[in-house]
């Protein structure tokens, strides 16, 4: 136990390693999955209480939007390992500083993010070959979600210095409550007020908002009852510190842009198949979205875990930590991928009303053939948690920028010689061979030697 009694806070260098994770991951995938009712809820809403083509707008919004949060989930990253190296070592003033410097360094970020959204928003919609019938609702949409970047980046920030004290509790229950308002928010606007895709888009601000507040709110208050380890105060910003987060964040950062860019090459290759192509591949990617997000929350826990002991020079630790997620992920991979494979079109059937037609039938279709490799893909973010909390960048990025590569490669050939199977297809093979490597630059240990801090 902290100074101040702060027991929500938890020290991973101590204890059982897999028993420590696996209590300190479950309320982080509990956090997921709430986080993911946002983009549920709102496709939900668009496609019950609108129409296909609203569907169709939130879903092909989305893949721009995928960009902003990658930026947040840099942001995250970058402060949280730093952060959880700090607190692992008991440094405690640098721990405050650099939190302090990650809010104001994104805040600026988050300003020209904002700036460059709403002025070249339409312009980024037409690039990904946005059909007509869909622009309208499709940039009103987006330009509703980045007004409320702010909310994003600072809500993400304040849940990665949580875990960062291993506190995955507090995060889980703000979200808890801020995505199921999100829910009645969304219907009530939609439903009741009339407001169609406009209501989806102010219902997700509003309760981001609310929810961002909070989460600031307990983080300074948090840090306030944690003592400094010297007389030393902590600076309000630190251009040192900022490197280090920048040195874990950046790749972060191109690692999940580089995920949205590659996401958005696909859904321009799919958006000259038509709407009902759209909406069935928008309805089934949040499906896939949501476990593949599973995964890589639980590999952020294995990087919190990773950077604690690291910082509190408990390397002999992580190795236990790593086979306690991945007995974690793979007890998710067997009901998911039945689920998906079996029953995939009972899921689809709450994003889509037409049993039968082309929408329906694209959505079975992804699910059936990425499912099964939910198994390998899990595996490489579990390692991938490791490389990134030990600060071994270099080998985290070599293996994602291979698996991205690839499958959008793949997905622009073989569509051309398989038509959308061939796009849904790509995705296994990037996750086989980003895998092997994953596992390889971990095995080899070289990550062992390095140092964040």
């Amino acid at each position: 136990m902290l100074n101040g009694g702060l027991n929500m806070n938890r020290d991973l260098t101590k204890g059982n390693p897999s028993a420590e994770l696996v209590k300190f991951s479950l309320p982080l995938l509990g956090s997921m999955i709430f986080q993911q009712l946002y983009n549920i809820a709102d496709s939900f809403v668009a496609g019950k209480f609108i129409h296909e083509n609203a569907l169709a707008a939130v879903g092909n919004s989305y893949e721009i939007t995928l960009i902003y949060i990658a930026f947040a989930f840099g942001c995250n990253m970058g402060c949280s390992v730093i952060v959880s190296n700090l607190f692992g070592g008991k440094r405690y003033s640098a721990m405050k500083t650099a939190v302090s410097t990650t809010f104001i360094a994104s805040g600026i970020l988050c300003a020209v993010l904002m700036a460059v959204g709403l002025l070249f928003g339409r312009n980024m919609l037409a690039l990904i070959r946005t059909p007509d019938d869909i622009m309208a609702d499709s940039l009103l949409y987006l330009n509703i979600y980045t007004m409320g970047l702010l909310f994003l980046f600072f809500y993400n920030i304040a849940t990665g210095i949580f875990s960062a004290m291993g506190d995955s509790r507090t995060p889980f229950i703000l979200l808890a409550c801020s995505s199921t308002a999100n829910i009645f928010v969304d219907i009530l606007f939609v439903k009741e007020f009339q407001m169609g895709v406009a209501g989806v888009g102010w219902a997700t601000f509003l309760c981001q908002g609310i929810s961002c507040g909070a989460a600031v709110l307990l983080v300074f208050k948090r840090l306030a009852k944690i003592k400094n380890e010297d007389v030393h105060k902590p600076q309000i910003f630190s251009w040192g510190l900022l490197g280090k987060i920048t040195n874990i964040a950046v790749p972060s950062i191109l690692q999940q842009s580089f995920v949205s860019v590659g996401n958005i090459i696909i859904q321009s290759v799919i958006n000259g198949y038509g709407a009902p192509v759209i909406a069935g591949y928008s309805a089934a990617i949040k499906l896939n979205n949501m476990v593949i997000t599973s995964f890589t929350t639980l590999g952020n826990g294995v990087s919190n875990f990773t950077a604690q002991n690291m910082g509190a020079g408990r390397t002999e630790r992580v190795g236990s930590g790593l086979k306690g997620g991945l007995k974690l992920v793979y007890i998710i991979c067997i009901p998911v991928a039945a689920l998906y494979m079996l029953g995939g079109k009972s899921i689809l059937l709450l994003f889509i009303n037409d049993r039968t037609g082309d929408a329906m039938k694209t959505g079975i279709q992804i699910l059936r053939i990425l499912a099964p490799f939910y198994f390998v893909v899990s595996t490489k973010l579990m390692c991938d948690g490791v490389l990134r909390g030990a600060g071994a960048m270099k080998s985290f990025m070599i293996t994602t920028f291979t698996d991205l590569i690839l499958r959008v490669v793949l997905a622009v050939m073989l569509s051309a010689r398989f038509g959308v199977v061939g796009i849904w297809s790509a995705w296994p093979v990037g996750w086989s061979i980003g895998t092997a490597m994953s596992i390889y630059f971990y095995a080899v240990g070289r990550w062992k030697s390095y140092s964040i801090t």
